[in-house]
């Protein structure tokens, strides 16, 4: 056998990507290992977010996370492809664009919806299991209140606002939650009245949220109800049509929209690979994530069907990244002929968001809801965030959840939205700027530069060097210092740092006020420039020269850091220059590794 092996993923998923970074971390200096990823999409999808694309909270653009991105400077070659096929004779993977050689292969191509064999789900229904998917439902929910909104005939406008959600499961309840919430705002832009929008989530098993314990389920559901939701339970679907459903009892919902999140199966185009299935289309596995029968083969994710207790493993998140970690330890185990382990879960818990500011969750066995609930989500999206594609992943995720926010629908509501017409801070910006550039010049006039004046500290007799910073500056003026004297560390600061080298930092105090005002004017920098602004002003307050005016210059620079200078500044201008230029450098690169 070569001793150069070949380690081919397929499918950019949360398995599929993690098996893939990690077999990267493992054989990173081993130039014997090929590692290649294939799939059909250029991006990564955050299946788990879809249900707010869905519900409009957040753009399509805020569920992708670019593979080149992911895999900057990472030892492996992603390829763009759908895989039709495998030949395990030639050990090959046969895609519409090309033939990719393994040794060894991940299968990691996830799932897709499961219709349970009731006619009309997938050709009258939407679901929200893919982002184009998520998108025509967002569409579709519009269109209906846009119709219903220039509908005279009663009937069908209330079948046009009657939205149905078939599943109560995390992205059933997940789905209603936003609903729940963008109807308020399409309400208001159609002019319709709240009352006459109908939101139902009808679930065949006897309660919702069944992985969860029984009190956050009657939490959700009352919860719900309160916000006008209808739960049904114990009323599973019989038949789907274009303008209604039937339940099993005989029931008939009239409605245009019928949101399918009832449940997933494997994705079907792995009938063509010739695998022994399990049920619902999964691939069977043993206990090492092997396909059955196939040694060089790895199952992970949804795709995986493996029984512990006589249970299947769950299709979850925290089952495709822990069933990628035993499918590459076994792989690097089998190349160094070292000991395989079995597949052994962890759960931590499980979250479901019922809207932007309310939760539920069960974590390590203790129960949250609410505001801390959210939190929690947040905190975990943006763990695993960093983990796939570094800072800038996580810096887009809160920019994309808190502050490019629609509605106020955000845990922290509309107070820190970053859309505010920054025009009106152009005057502050130049004002607070000119205030600096006249100080500058004034302690310039009055000799700061000069090497024989020292005006930022005086010896004393006592300390050798007692901060008595702006002593001549000031003495036209009775100032009311907010401090009678500066705190013993900055004493000390002054003594230690500043003493030995009083002509550099008084002429870096001038320079700073003169660079900061020039630059506040221009709207250059303006965030870096409003930064200084407060480390000077703080700086005059623990020197004890500097009365409440200053705090005046704080508050402007807080206000002013939020982008002030991109209105008539050179921000507008340089600020995007800098950032596609950032992009392509080495350094910007790297910051997408991620060293776990």
């Amino acid at each position: 056998m070569s001793s150069h092996k070949r380690i081919v993923v397929i499918g950019a998923g949360y398995g599929g990507v993690h098996a893939a970074k990690l077999l990267s971390k493992k054989f990173k200096n081993d130039s014997t290992v090929e590692i290649t990823l294939i799939d059909k999409k250029t991006y990564h999808t955050l299946l788990t977010d879809l249900h707010e694309v869905a519900g409009s909270r957040i753009e399509p653009d805020s569920v992708r996370v670019y593979l080149h991105k992911i895999f900057a400077n990472k030892k492996v070659k992603v390829i763009t492809d759908e895989v039709e096929k495998i030949d395990y004779e030639r050990q090959s993977v046969i895609g519409k664009d090309g033939e990719y050689n393994y040794d060894y292969l991940i299968l990691g191509i996830g799932s897709e919806p499961c219709d349970f064999g009731i006619s009309g789900v997938f050709e009258y229904g939407f679901t929200v299991g893919t982002l184009e998917a998520a998108i025509k439902t967002r569409e579709h929910i519009e269109e209906m209140f846009r119709k219903a909104s220039v509908e005279s005939n009663a009937e069908k406008k209330r079948k046009m606002l009657t939205f149905v959600v078939a599943g109560a499961g995390f992205t059933g309840i997940e789905t209603a939650g936003e609903l729940m919430e963008w109807t308020k705002s399409l309400c208001d832009k159609y002019h319709l009245d709240r009352n006459d929008v109908k939101i139902m989530v009808v679930e065949a098993l006897n309660t919702i949220l069944p992985n969860l314990n029984a009190r956050l389920a009657a939490k959700t559901q009352k919860f719900l109800n309160r916000k006008g939701v209808e739960v049904l339970t114990n009323a599973p679907i019989v038949e789907v049509a274009k303008d209604y459903i039937v339940l099993k009892d005989g029931r008939k919902i009239e409605t245009k929209t019928l949101i399918w999140t009832c449940g997933v199966q494997g994705n079907k185009c792995v009938e063509n690979f010739g695998l022994e299935l399990g049920r619902r289309c999964r691939v069977q596995t043993n206990e090492y994530m092997q396909a059955v029968g196939k040694e060089n083969i790895y199952v992970i994710g949804d795709l995986a069907y493996y029984e512990l207790e006589g249970k299947p493993i769950p299709q979850v998140v925290e089952t495709a990244l822990q069933s990628a970690e035993t499918a590459v330890h076994n792989i690097v185990a089998d190349i160094k002929g070292e000991e395989k382990k079995p597949f052994k879960p962890r759960y931590h818990g499980f979250m479901v968001s019922i809207g932007s500011r309310y939760a539920v969750a069960e974590l390590m066995g203790v129960s949250l809801t609410g505001f801390l609930a959210m939190a929690m989500k947040h905190l975990v999206n943006m763990h695993y965030l960093f983990g796939v594609a570094g800072v800038d992943a996580v810096l887009s995720y809160i920019y994309h959840e808190f502050f490019e926010v629609k509605s106020n629908r955000s845990i922290l509501g509309g107070h820190i939205a970053a859309h505010i017409p920054i025009f009106w801070l152009v005057l502050l910006r130049i004002y607070v700027g000119a205030l600096w550039l006249i100080e500058g010049i004034n302690k310039i006039q009055q000799g700061w530069l000069d090497p024989s004046k020292i005006f930022i500290i005086t010896t004393s007799d006592v300390s050798g060097a007692t901060a008595k910073a702006g002593e001549a500056a000031t003495a036209a003026q009775a100032l009311q210092p907010l401090l009678k004297e500066p705190p013993a560390f900055y004493k000390w600061f002054m003594d230690t740092f500043v003493a030995p080298h009083a002509f550099l930092f008084q002429a870096m105090v001038v320079l700073a006020e003169v660079a900061i005002g020039l630059a506040l004017i221009a709207g250059l920098f303006t965030a870096l420039a409003s930064a200084g602004s407060i480390f000077l002003a703080l700086n005059f307050i623990l020197s004890a020269m500097a009365d409440k005016s200053i705090l005046w210059y704080i508050f402007s620079a807080i206000a002013l850091m939020g982008g002030a200078g991109r209105a008539f500044g050179l921000d507008y201008y340089v600020i995007p220059w800098i950032k596609n230029w950032w992009k392509k450098t080495s350094f910007a690169r790297r910051t997408y590794l991620y060293v776990s």
